[in-house]
């Protein structure tokens, strides 16, 4: 799934609502508090709901330019990256894709099927998301 979007926000803002959001998940999981320099290669055991564990790495954090990781599990690896480019005026461009590699064709297939079926909801709700960061922000 790739979604690319122009949000009238500074890429500063963008950046730090993310990199926020990750600094969290770490201290929750955790219990350590990282600064957001120090993220890149950073990995962690990661709990999910019904007990099911996964390892997330983070592969690549450029300040304000780009946030990648890595959510590695006994059927596969998911990635996820945000590009954030800023444009005129004081927009950001924001790219979110997630792409996924499963250990086998049979877990491969399911996602595709699964991908369909719910595809356009998570698009439809990650723009939702985004369009609730553009409007959290307060220029004053």
């Amino acid at each position: 799934m790739k979604i690319v979007q122009t949000l009238n926000i500074p890429v500063t803002y963008f950046y730090a609502k993310v990199i926020d959001s990750v600094l969290y998940d770490i201290k929750q999981q955790t219990g350590q508090s990282m600064r957001p320099e120090r993220l890149q290669g950073f990995e962690y055991k990661k709990d999910f709901s019904r007990g099911h564990k996964a390892r997330v790495k983070i592969t690549k954090n450029v300040v304000n330019s780009s946030y990648h990781f890595e959510t590695i599990t006994t059927g596969g690896i998911f990635k996820v990256s945000y590009d954030m480019v800023p444009t005129t005026d004081n927009q950001t461009q924001v790219t979110y894709e997630e792409t996924s590699e499963f250990r086998s064709p049979i877990q491969a297939l399911n996602q595709k099927l699964a991908g369909i079926l719910v595809g356009m909801k998570r698009k439809k709700n990650f723009t939702r998301m985004l369009n609730a960061i553009e409007r959290s922000y307060d220029p004053a």
